[in-house]
This record gives C-alpha cells, structure tokens and sequence, in this order.
C-alpha cells in the first residue's frame, strides 16, 4: 500500500509538472533583418519596428508563443534556421519554389509585388527601358531575380536595399527594384529621396510574405499556422495595414 501511495504520488507530481509545462508559452526566437521599411527596421531608439514585427508579436500571442525578436543580416539569416540559431524567420519573405524545398512556410500573411524606382528624370518605366545600364537590388531577393532576366541590364546587389539607394541618389546606378512597400518608403516618404526619386510603372510580380521555419518542424509551423488565422479572423491584420500605410 505503501509503494502504491508513493507511485500515485510520483505520478501526480509528474501531472502537474507535465500541466504545467504545456500551460506556459513557449519561447521561440525569430531573425529578421530589419533594414526593409515599413516591413522590418531599426528606429531612432534602436528597436527593431516594422508591420513584421508587429504582426509576429501578434501571431505569437494568439499561438500562446513567447517571442524574441533578433536582428541578422540577410546573407546568413537562412543558414542561420537551418542551424538552429533561432526558430523562425520574418522578414519580407517571398515563397518560392525554390525556397519550399529547403524550408517549411507557414500559409501567406501578406501579397505584395516588385517595383522600379528610378530618378526623376529618368524616362524609362520598366527594366527593359534600362539596358545598358546598372539595376541594383538587395542581395538574393527576388528584386535581383528579376533584373537578372532581364537582358542587358547589370544587376548591382546590395547587403541592404538602403544602399542601392544612396548609390542611385549619387548616380551610380539608374534603378532599384524592390517591394513594393518598401519602394513607397523610400521614393515617397524618406526626405531625402522624395525629391530625387519616383515609382514608375505597377508592381510586375505577384508575390506572398510567410514565416520560414527549419524544414520538418511541422508543430511549428502548425502553431503559427494557427496564430495567423486568429490574427486574420480578428482582422488584427488589416489594423496593422492601416498603421504601417501598406495597401
């Protein structure tokens, strides 16, 4: 009887440790590179802000998911999931074929497109109006992809987006191609540019934003899955849209 006692005790006290450890969130850590206004970025305190980050704070807390958020650079931020170094990754992540075969997405939280940004005198309106000239496009984004189609026209890439557009604004390059949010950002709003610069044409892509985690971690992505669907269905979403001007 003693024995019995003491097994019914044990087997209680690994319930409640068991309730316990699925009754608090759990912490996962996810990378952005917060250079892409409005979606991810740096403000004036140092904190990493942007539609992306609020949007994830929000997917989390529906999911019962703590988050912290960490700051890495584009050129290592998927070798950086696939390491293990952190669980997830938001920031402006189109899903592509290419990019499904080495990493699990959650469902799409945001369609966007890419766009040229060019010089205000500047008559050209597409890529192809470029030929012969320098494009620039940030690193492995599908901006760079899609200058690459394009024949005769260099592609210049850039660690940050931020860059291609300093060098555009000092005449180096003719154009940028980037998304289209952040092409508004840079071209209309930053005082620096909106003299200088202008969008032309539409955006000619049809492109999908979701979170990348390591591929295989399904549960992960389940949660998430299900964080976004409470964040849309609270039209949570849509109030971030409005905050961040995106369309």
């Amino acid at each position: 009887m003693k024995a019995l006692r003491t097994l019914t005790a044990v087997l209680a006290l690994g319930l409640c440790f068991v309730s316990a450890a699925f009754a608090a969130p759990k912490a996962i850590t996810v990378a952005s590179d917060a250079t892409w206004p409005p979606m991810e970025f740096v403000d004036a305190n140092k904190k990493i802000v942007g539609f992306d980050i609020d949007f994830m704070t929000a997917v989390a807390k529906e999911a019962g998911l703590q988050v912290t958020f960490k700051n890495t650079a584009w050129d290592g931020i998927f070798a950086g999931v696939e390491a293990g170094q952190y669980d997830a990754i938001i920031s402006s992540v189109t899903i592509t074929p290419e990019r499904q075969a080495k990493y699990d997405f959650t469902n799409p939280y945001v369609q966007i497109g890419q766009i040229l940004v060019v010089p205000k005198a500047e008559k050209g309106s597409k890529i192809a109006d470029l030929k012969g000239k320098k494009v620039g496009a940030q690193i492995g984004t599908t901006g760079a992809m899609e200058v690459k189609k394009v024949a005769g026209v260099e592609l210049k890439t850039y660690d940050e987006v931020g860059l291609a557009f300093e060098d555009m604004a000092a005449g180096r390059i003719a154009g940028v191609v980037c998304d289209e949010p952040t092409a508004i950002t840079y071209a209309l709003q930053k005082k620096e540019y909106s003299s200088k610069f202008k969008i032309v044409g539409k955006s000619f892509t049809k492109e999908a934003y979701g979170i990348v985690v390591k591929k295989g971690n399904k549960d992960l992505v389940a949660q998430l899955n299900k964080g976004i669907a409470a964040v849309q269905k609270k039209k949570i979403d849509a109030q971030l849209k409005k905050k961040w001007q995106l369309k």
